[in-house]
């Protein structure tokens, strides 16, 4: 008897989750991976960062899943709004939720709400053409920029936003996105990070790219990078400090942009009374490993801030969600009778993407000793049909690829520019107008 598993979420951990069903299970098995976008791959085409292209590149690993015999590829369906939870299991005989984790999480200080102060999630959204995120949802008419966070998403917002519109044309960076780019008026950003260079997050090698940047001066504070005893380090952390401090004893060069790397220092308020006009911040250091204010306190203008301290993931409708940890509470995967968890959602956002494929094996591992084939009794076709919804399938992406493609080369730009919207996407896969293709 056939297996049938509905994955929620068509991401890395989603799609590598499909590939061990499929590799795993004795019995025959159908995967339907359900997406509420168009387009499949999650962070690897919302998330990397356009320049990044090896990363990007993995893509093509989870093509080769999604076009696995037994592997079938839904967009355009939303858990919530178009099916329940209930709906689903109803249609399959397990269900496996990996929608991953991306909100960001906020600083809890006076004036976040403020407008300028903007989540690193919708700005990388926003570049790499999300159509949660309009392209005209920023115009960089801000001059000083603090970003406040010292992960590799923080990396990559700043290295996006000192670079010049001309360094990111052979990317697949919307064209309506890139404009706006080289209209940017930024001249100085600060990355701010609430505890030491050793503690930071970032990997070397994104480091090692900022001071690479052409457009911009990039700057540390010798006081800020102290490190009292390195050899208790590691490998990696010894090579951050060590490029953190080569950059302490740069002169500047008069490059149109300024990155200044801070360190020791956390926001207490985002100042201004209509919009954003500057960032309080206190000096930090350590106390019994926690971090603690010094009473020293420093003000830095900007225009815009931009908070970048980690993801976390949201509730699904009629899945159990632990708000504390903002994760799907499970054992080893398993979350209730039939229902399993996989990727961030399930561990929180830590690891690299190649994490999600050990994690993803273990879900898929705890759900084959445990589900019998045949407990489904409808069918989700039948389901979506009943309601006026038809998904955009995987020859319907192929088309918005090739769509993508044709409008890189008109521009020539590189392999691909992305399309800007859900309209976009629907018409160049012959769907908008129609029912299933409603924006």
């Amino acid at each position: 008897m056939t297996l049938r598993v509905a994955i929620v979420g068509s991401g890395p951990a989603g799609i590598y989750t499909a590939e061990a069903l499929v590799k795993q299970s004795r019995d025959p098995v159908e995967v339907d991976v359900l997406e509420r976008l168009p387009t499949p791959y999650g962070l690897v085409r919302y998330g990397v960062a356009p320049d990044h292209t090896s990363i990007k590149s993995i893509a093509g690993y989870l093509r080769r899943v999604l076009e696995t015999p037994g592997v079938r590829f839904l967009g355009g369906v939303e858990l919530g709004a178009d099916l329940s939870a209930d709906d689903l299991l109803s249609c399959y005989d397990a269900v496996v939720y990996c929608t991953g984790a991306m909100v960001d999480r906020h600083l809890g200080v006076p004036g976040e709400d403020l407008p300028g102060s903007v989540a690193a999630t919708d700005f990388v959204n926003w570049y790499c053409g999300h159509p949660d995120v309009p392209p005209d949802a920023f115009s960089l008419d801000a001059e000083d920029v603090v970003v406040i966070g010292v992960g590799n998403v923080a990396v990559d917002v700043v290295r996006i936003m000192a670079k010049t519109a001309d360094e990111l044309r052979g990317t697949d960076v919307p064209e309506e996105v890139l404009d706006r780019l080289a209209a940017s008026k930024v001249k100085r950003i600060h990355m701010v990070g609430r505890r030491g260079p050793e503690h930071a997050k970032f990997t070397l090698k994104e480091l090692r790219e900022l001071g690479e940047l052409l457009n911009a001066d990039v700057l540390t504070f010798p006081g800020e990078i102290a490190v009292d005893d390195l050899t208790a380090l590691s490998r990696q952390v010894r090579g951050n400090v060590d490029v953190l401090r080569s950059w302490s004893e740069r002169k500047p060069a008069d490059r149109p942009r300024r990155l200044e790397v801070r360190f020791w220092l956390r926001p207490v308020e985002i100042l201004g009374v209509s919009r954003v006009e500057g960032v309080r911040l206190e000096r930090t250091r350590l106390e019994n490993g926690r971090v603690v204010g010094t009473g020293d306190f420093e003000t830095i203008p900007a225009d815009m801030v931009m908070r970048s301290v980690g993801y976390q993931s949201v509730a699904l409708p009629g899945v159990p969600f632990d708000a504390e940890s903002m994760t799907v509470p499970n054992v080893a995967g398993k979350v209730t009778d039939r229902q399993y968890v996989a990727g961030w959602l399930k561990r929180g956002p830590t690891g690299v993407i190649g994490t999600n494929k050990s994690d993803a094996a273990e879900t898929v591992r705890t759900l084959l000793a445990e589900v019998v084939p045949g407990t489904a009794t409808a069918r989700l076709d039948d389901l979506l049909a009943a309601r006026g919804l038809s998904p955009v399938m995987y020859e319907d992406w192929l088309a918005i690829e090739a769509a993508e493609a044709a409008l890189a080369g008109s521009l020539r730009r590189g392999e691909r520019v992305k399309l800007v919207g859900r309209d976009a996407m629907l018409g160049a896969c012959g769907r908008l107008g129609r029912p299933d293709g409603a924006s």
